[in-house]
């Protein structure tokens, strides 16, 4: 394969001497491997661990990777490299390549990217079980982080605390009076008995199931708030508005429990 070859419109440029076919779907792994066999001495790290561990997280975009303090190795595209020393405890395999462990990986996610992405991130390891609340101990945002089932439940409930709002519980369960189960909250306010739903793209498929569980909800005195990314992009002031004079009516009309 000739340079000029590799400089026509049919190869990517993804890395330092690396390209690949722009018809090729870029499959993480591969990329990973031939990586790590480039630098052998480095460990992935940051969202590409992430990824590595099984989370919705971009693995190479770029590429992260710890190198030893010597190393000569340095950013380029499609690579970010950091320096620093690993302990033994810090690294575990994944499919045969050195990464981060977790707890290493969520602790430098939050030093590099601090806010609204870090706690995406620990929301999806909340959620996939491979870490345990107490684990977060002294990792950024641990007091905020929640199993959500996605992450624009995660913005949403961020864009809710950071207007002054009250914390919601997350993935409650609802019960009519008589203890019949009417579904699982994505947000819940129990002292104004508002539950907050965030609508992602599967609503369309399943809107008469969730239209009849709404009805079951307000039936039993509940009060139901809906939200699509249109709404949190767009009119962010307004997701506000709507939950905080919902959260002050409830509040007038208890005590119901």
């Amino acid at each position: 394969m000739s340079a000029d070859a590799l400089r026509s419109t049919s190869w990517q440029r993804i890395g330092k001497g690396l390209y690949c076919w722009v018809g090729w779907r870029r499959e993480p792994w591969p990329i990973l491997q031939v990586l790590h066999r480039i630098h052998p001495g480095t460990t992935f790290s940051g969202l590409t661990a992430a990824y590595m561990h099984g989370l919705d997280c971009s693995a190479t975009d770029p590429v992260e990777v710890i190198a030893p303090p010597n190393s000569s190795l340095r950013s380029c595209h499609g690579l970010r490299v950091r320096h620093c020393k690993l302990t033994i405890d810090s690294v575990v395999p994944i499919r045969g390549l050195p990464a981060t462990s977790i707890h290493r990986t969520l602790r430098d996610i939050c030093a590099q990217s601090p806010g609204l992405p870090s706690l995406i991130v620990l929301d999806m390891a909340l959620r996939a079980r491979i870490i345990a609340r107490n684990a977060l101990n002294g990792i950024g945002l641990m007091s905020l982080a929640e199993p959500a089932e996605s992450q624009m439940e995660t913005r949403l409930r961020w864009l809710l605390t950071e207007a002054g709002l009250p914390r919601p519980q997350v993935q409650v369960d609802l019960r009519a009076d008589d203890g019949r189960f009417l579904g699982r909250a994505d947000m819940y306010y129990p002292q104004a008995r508002l539950v907050v739903e965030f609508d992602g793209g599967n609503h369309r498929d399943r809107l008469v199931s969730d239209d009849r569980r709404q009805n079951e909800l307000v039936g039993s005195g509940f009060t139901v708030l809906r939200f699509t990314s249109a709404d949190l992009h767009a009119r962010p002031h307004v997701v506000v508005m709507q939950v905080r004079g919902a959260l002050s009516a409830g509040f007038v009309q208890m005590p119901r429990h």
